[in-house]
């Protein structure tokens, strides 16, 4: 469906649906538009791609949820009201349904209709293996995939859960961000544009030179006696240093694991023990803020730990990070112990690529599980390459003069996918920040945007709420002239952050990418395509090309129309994670067991009238913080392991600013007074098990826990007492003691 805003100004409408159809100060008549094909997702959008004759739209069972209208009814009516705009026309207020794209952001776009986006999604569902590969094909391979692309068991009742794509064909990631760049004429574009902790602190590479450094620290690695398939632990804070390390460690088969550097030293020496790395690579400290934080230390208490536990590893590579510690003040342990300014610029800067198979393993990512053990998400090569880099095309409508901005640190997979990897394989200019957001002030951002003219900036709704609670002064004392996209990650955004977002930082003329994905998806998900189809503010839109998206109930059985329930993928897409490392069964089990014949991405969502997807959160034992993922029974077992915890219940509630919150019920060792000490004693157990990230915002005292009789606990009730909601508490008479209810509400508030 297509209209005009050429020569006027325009805002169109859902067929059927109660948004108006609007033309606001058009002195021409719009031109003549033929009736709306059947389906039931996509409003009207601008008449730029008029289509001359009726065109009718497959509604098989694939595309039934992305089927546009592609016209819509001649003639607005009486309008009584605006609740849609078009980018950089208006403001985004509580009474607007729609963002329209402008003629020119959509003219530009690579996706720019809803038609086109149809278009290339029926052919990404009904022939995966063709439109994957015909995308693979624009990057470079030693040898071509045997056929077909696309191999894959989705259904644990047919055997083995096992994913392929692009098996046989031999490539190298890094080779393809790097080598592949400098060949096609960019040797001499900005890779990295580097902003320090500290205002005036800046620096950067091209791509020639990033090539120079990475190739430097893989032979390195290789002089030390690290090949294909062995694991590098990577604890690096926001460095050029941390890409470099994993860049160098996919130019030679290594399988690298960044850990974030937030991660306290009995997380990392968890990780560690698991995977069993030849070399830990870190600094000697990072400054965030005004803080001195000493990883090293960290570092070392973490080898100890795993020497412990029979992991030993025999090389600590730490580059010395002056700004925040000279080397003299650093804690050495020699044998162990190497500084990189001494050795790694010493080793030649070509250093030959190790091709592998696009199901060999590129990386080691963990993330929070439900059981309290962290989960180790294996991506290989192939797939991955491929997935991110078109994700991050697209999504961010991603040009060559483009600077890239996400904030995300590498310990996370948006780093992996959207910082490192989806960036350079598009050959793009990122922006690499060590600091914090806020650090001097709450304008930091926009200074840094306005320093490098960033155009696309991609960042977390926890950092949204936040900015916004400070003066809006601290935004607009700053240009941001140059952005034209932004983009929202981690975790659902709520729509009033979404229009502060899109107001204040965007003037109203940036689209805003507000995606939904995991750790285990490798990449987009559910995405808006900015110059494709109207946003509504909060929603994550439609499905990216290649993931069928499904809701489900508590049986399994998919959800027709407007619904709430579990939200499912069917089948498989390049960039999902092959298994969990070591643990195949847990792997079944976490993800494809819940629901036979599809991945459980174990978030709620709901789906409008209009085809649109909500992200709701999540379903499972997982709390969502600030867009880390922290298992409830980790969280439990740090504060159990205080010697005057008896039990501990965890549960996530609604925050202002980091959109969930870590809310804990504590159960004291029999006559142990509750204080305030004993409160902060516990909150600081957690942070040195697991990390600051993960303390508690609110410990509930709890003289008993309500279970059944079997003796399981009611995190239901919990939840209700946690945010208040006392009146939907439901029935308790089943509970094996239904008065640890109200001792729980009377100790609320103290």
């Amino acid at each position: 469906m297509q209209s005009s805003v050429s020569n006027g100004k325009f805002v169109g409408s859902f067929v059927g649906s109660r948004v108006p159809l609007l033309f606001l100060n058009n002195k021409k008549k719009p031109e003549k538009r033929i009736t709306s094909a059947s389906a039931s997702c996509f409003c009207s959008i601008w008449n730029k791609f008029l289509y001359k004759r009726r065109i009718r739209m497959a509604t098989d069972n694939k595309l039934r949820y992305v089927t546009s209208m592609l016209e819509f009814p001649s003639g607005a009516g009486n309008i009584s009201a605006l609740n849609a705009i078009i980018l950089g026309e208006a403001l985004a207020s509580e009474e607007n349904d729609l963002v329209f794209p402008s003629d020119d952001f959509a003219r530009q776009a690579h996706v720019s209709s809803p038609q086109q986006y149809f278009e290339m999604y029926k052919r990404s569902v009904e022939d995966p293996a063709g439109f994957w590969s015909d995308i693979a094909s624009q990057f470079y391979w030693k040898k071509k995939w045997d056929q077909p692309a696309c191999s894959e068991n989705f259904d644990v009742r047919k055997g083995n859960i096992s994913i392929q794509w692009f098996k046989g064909g031999l490539t190298n990631i890094c080779y393809n961000c790097l080598d592949r760049n400098i060949e096609s004429g960019n040797a001499d574009k900005i890779a990295i544009y580097w902003e320090g902790n500290d205002p005036g602190l800046q620096d950067s590479l091209t791509y020639s030179q990033l090539l120079d450094k990475v190739c430097q620290l893989s032979n390195y690695l290789k002089d030390v006696g690290v090949k294909k398939g062995d694991a590098v632990v990577i604890y690096l804070p926001m460095l050029m240093e941390l890409p470099i390390a994993m860049l160098a460690c996919a130019r030679i088969g290594a399988v690298h694991s960044v850990v974030f550097a937030g991660y306290s030293s009995e997380s990392l020496a968890q990780r560690i023990i698991d995977c069993k790395p030849k070399v830990v690579i870190t600094c000697n400290a990072v400054k965030r803020g005004a803080k001195v934080i000493h990883l090293k230390d960290i570092v070392d208490a973490a080898l100890a730990e795993s020497a412990k536990n029979g992991i030993s590893v025999d090389v600590c590579l730490t580059y010395e990070n002056q700004i925040a510690l000279k080397r003299e003040g650093t804690k050495w342990n020699e044998g162990k112990d190497v500084w990189w300014q001494d050795f790694v610029p010493k080793y030649p800067t070509t250093c030959e690529v190790e091709w592998v198979d696009a199901e060999d393993p590129l990386f080691l990512l963990y993330t929070s599980g439900s059981t309290g053990k962290p989960k180790g998400v294996l991506h290989t090569t192939g797939g991955y390459m491929v997935y991110s880099a078109t994700t991050f095309k697209y999504a961010f409508d991603y040009k060559p003069s483009d600077v890239y901005w996400c904030t995300a640190d590498c310990g996370w997979i948006t780093g992996h996918s959207y910082v490192t990897y989806g960036p350079m394989l598009n050959g793009a200019s990122v922006v690499v920040f060590e600091g914090t957001p806020t650090y001097p002030d709450a304008g930091r951002c926009w200074d840094i945007v306005d320093k490098f003219k960033v155009t696309i900036f991609y960042t977390a709704p926890t950092l949204v709420r936040s900015l916004m609670r400070e003066s809006n002064e601290h935004v607009t004392r700053y240009s941001r002239k140059s952005l034209r996209v932004l983009g929202s990650v981690g975790e659902p955004i709520n729509p009033s952050a979404w229009r502060w977002f899109f107001n204040v930082v965007g003037d109203s003329q940036c689209p805003i990418s507000d995606t939904w994905w995991q750790t285990e998806t490798g990449g987009f998900m559910i995405t808006p395509l900015p110059g494709a189809w109207p946003q509504k503010p909060g929603s994550a839109t439609f499905p990216f090309f290649g993931v069928q998206p499904v809701i489900v109930d508590e049986k399994g059985v998919e959800i027709e129309g407007v619904c709430s329930g579990y939200l499912c993928i069917k089948n498989s897409w390049p960039g999902a994670f092959r298994t969990l490392y070591g643990d195949h069964e847990r792997y079944e089990t976490t993800y494809f067991k819940p629901f036979a014949g599809y991945y459980f991405t174990g978030d709620g969502c709901s789906r409008d009238k209009d085809g649109y997807h909500w992200l709701t959160g999540r379903v499972d034992d997982v709390i969502n913080v600030s867009g880390h993922r922290i298992g409830t029974a980790e969280v439990e077992s740090a504060l159990v392991s205080h010697p005057k915890c008896a039990e501990a219940a965890v549960v996530g509630v609604e925050h202002e600013v980091k959109g969930q919150g870590i809310y804990a019920f504590v159960t004291l060792v029999e006559g142990e007074p509750y204080s305030e000490e004993l409160r902060k004693s516990l909150v600081l157990t957690v942070r040195n098990q697991i990390g600051a990230f993960a303390a508690p915002d609110k410990i509930h005292w709890a003289p008993g826990l309500p279970k059944t009789r079997s003796g399981k606990i009611m995190r239901r009730i919990l939840r209700k007492i946690a945010s208040k909601q006392l009146d939907e508490l439901g029935d308790t008479s089943t509970l094996a003691e239904p008065h640890v209810v109200e001792q729980l509400i009377e100790l609320a508030d103290r």
